[in-house]
């Protein structure tokens, strides 16, 4: 059962699981679909994650009450609205060696050979669940059980714009050059954020993702 929480005198919070499943990630995006073509008055942003959504409004411009009746209601209509099919991006991807430094660490960690890792990871269809950490930064959804891995016990200061990386339960790939401590097994030539597009951010909430095997250990 989904809940709604005041985040802030500004800001509510849809909850629909307290764990990374498929149901409330469908959930979020529709309801996330429908308020961003549909918006009550007053909503000023939207921020979709794993099992819950951000509301942010202006409290000047509704009434916070009406509000969150407003949006109780249509949490509970959700069943009836159709969840749509995002676009579908094959991305390649150069695994390990200089690419992927964490691969090795990654193979130890799940006791895969590397080639193993490799073709598990880049064997599933990922669905983008939110962007968010850096401009286009995809957090993605569908990691196999057996890459799940923690984080890297000290995060590297630089990594590489394109590194494809997974963490926990989750995979992401890197936007930018910046800090992260996500284990890095490949990279990939892919733009993900380009600031002279008008939608600089390439992948969006919805978007699906499979990864292409361009090459390894080079």
């Amino acid at each position: 059962m989904a809940r709604l929480v005041h985040a802030s005198d500004r800001a509510l919070l849809v909850v629909f699981d307290d764990e990374i499943t498929v149901a409330a990630g469908n959930d979020v995006r529709v309801l996330y679909e429908w308020l961003l073509h549909d918006p009550p008055d007053a909503i000023v942003d939207l921020h979709p994650a794993y099992a819950t959504l951000l509301i942010r409004y202006d409290p000047l411009r509704c009434d916070p009450d009406a509000l969150t009746r407003e949006i109780d209601r249509r949490v509970g209509s959700l069943s009836g609205r159709p969840l749509h099919e995002g676009r579908v991006f094959e991305i390649p991807v150069r695994y390990g060696g200089s690419h992927g430094p964490d691969l090795a660490e990654v193979a130890r960690a799940t006791g895969l050979r590397e080639d193993e890792v490799i073709a598990a990871h880049a064997g599933r269809v990922y669905d983008v669940r939110f962007v968010g950490f850096s401009p286009g930064f995809p957090y993605l959804a569908g990691l196999p059980e057996r890459l799940h891995t923690p984080r890297r016990e000290a995060p590297r200061p630089h990594v590489p714009a394109g590194s494809v990386a997974i963490a926990g339960a989750q995979a992401g790939i890197y936007p930018v050059r910046s800090p992260g401590g996500w284990n890095v097994i490949g990279r990939t030539d892919f733009i993900l954020f380009d600031s002279a597009r008008g939608n600089p951010a390439t992948l969006a909430p919805g978007d699906r993702v499979r990864f292409l095997v361009a090459g390894s250990r080079s």
